[in-house]
């Protein structure tokens, strides 16, 4: 509002372009992290993210327990928040530290890797939902993208950095933290969904979207015509079908075959819509912000005078969304501010689908760097691992950045192929 008044537009489209902005965002992205939530919500009520968990240590073994984390994480992070799957799964962090008498970061470091990297990698989380929204891109093209970057990335910032800092910073798991998560339930592992019937519910809804992706370009290229099989995958590859099929199956194969009756499923999911409400209005903001950095003008004078420096839009994607992210803390409001910034200037380039999505990338990379002292992130993991400051800044802020760069980079240079 201040950047429209001040910018000399007519007070009376001020409040209409918020409007505008507000709208045109949420009427996608509020759909899609509010069916998002509860399908999150559902699977960890029932055990699923723990499931996962176990089934791979059980098959990695407990010598490469680390390797089965990472993967764990990057799975479970793409239908649960971060926080909520970190908290879910540090028990068994714990455990495997008691165990082996090793630093609680050597297990750690590759479980915050994998969630971190698919928490702003990967849709349909929050994030890159939005960013891949207001800049027009495609979730397919997304999600296939985000995954190819974010494994090797996950890999580099998790095990292997792990390996590396675990062996500088020695730490047991805290004793308070131990007490307090031993006072609550843990279900037995026969009680537990199967790791084959959560894994397929979770990638459902990302094959969905990546086949449609898929059919289009093929499309695109002459390679299919457009008949019965486009406009199947066109709609039940669209973010709100696939994401309300996987819901469904979560609720009737997690929930009601397990026992669940409609009530239970009914409270899970409106908690599950408690923390979605902050994320939207976050996410709205951010398209109101868009829509009047447009509407005042003032997107035209940044796309002049950030174009008059000649760096590709990838780059200062990740520039922008780099000093939103040490300066604001949050990783999701620096991914929807950069984008707010970077949207208008895309329009003055003609760009391909995969090129957007290398962008989506650059920018979710460039809100995950540094993470210190004003993100949430950085006390919570330093809290639930019984870290200093310090301690958490060379692990976690060092893990962060590996992330980012590795992100960037590998963005980078396939943008020179695309």
């Amino acid at each position: 509002m201040f950047l429209g008044v001040t910018s000399g537009m007519p007070l009376s489209k001020v409040n209409t372009a918020i409007q505008n902005g507000l709208g045109g965002t949420l009427g996608f992205v509020a759909t899609v992290v509010g069916i998002g939530g509860i399908f999150g919500q559902i699977l960890e009520a029932s055990g699923g993210t723990e499931a996962i968990a176990r089934t791979l240590i059980r098959r990695f073994g407990k010598d490469k327990a680390h390797w089965s984390l990472v993967m764990a994480g990057f799975l479970i992070a793409i239908p649960v928040y971060f926080d909520v799957g970190f908290i879910i799964l540090v028990p068994v962090v714990y455990a495997l530290a008691k165990d082996t008498k090793r630093s609680t970061l050597f297990y750690a470091i590759p479980l915050l890797a994998g969630l971190a990297v698919t928490h702003t990698f990967v849709p349909p989380t929050p994030g890159p939902v939005a960013v891949a929204d207001m800049l027009g891109a495609d979730l397919g093209w997304v999600i296939l993208i985000g995954s190819l970057i974010g494994l090797p990335v996950a890999i580099l910032a998790g095990p292997v950095f792990g390996s590396y800092i675990s062996k500088k910073i020695d730490v047991a798991p805290p004793k308070h933290m131990m007490e307090e998560l031993n006072n609550g339930t843990e279900q037995s592992e026969c009680s537990l969904p199967s790791f084959t019937a959560v894994a397929t519910i979770i990638g459902m809804p990302l094959l969905l979207m990546v086949v449609k992706s898929v059919i289009e370009l093929l499309i695109k290229l002459g390679y299919m015509q457009e008949g019965i099989v486009y406009d199947i995958s066109v709609f039940v590859g669209h973010p709100f079908t696939a994401l309300i099929i996987a819901t469904l199956m979560a609720a009737y194969f997690l929930g009601t075959r397990r026992g669940f009756t409609r009530k239970q499923l009914l409270d899970v999911s409106a908690k599950a819509l408690a923390p979605a409400g902050m994320i939207i209005l976050i996410i709205g903001s951010g398209g109101a912000f868009k829509e009047m950095l447009i509407q005042s003008g003032v997107g035209n004078v940044l796309a002049e005078g950030i174009s008059a420096t000649k760096l590709p839009p990838i780059v200062l994607a990740f520039i922008i969304a780099a000093a939103v992210r040490i300066t604001l803390g949050s990783a999701t409001v620096s991914m929807i501010t950069a984008a707010g910034i970077i949207g208008p200037i895309l329009e003055a380039y003609t760009l391909s689908e995969i090129h957007l999505a290398l962008i989506v990338i650059s920018i979710a990379s460039g809100a995950t760097i540094l993470s210190h002292v004003n993100d949430s992130g950085f006390w919570l993991v330093g809290k639930y691992l019984g870290l200093t400051e310090m301690q958490t800044l060379r692990s976690w802020t060092v893990m962060e950045t590996i992330i980012a760069l590795g992100g960037f980079g590998i963005a980078l240079l396939l943008s020179f192929f695309v």
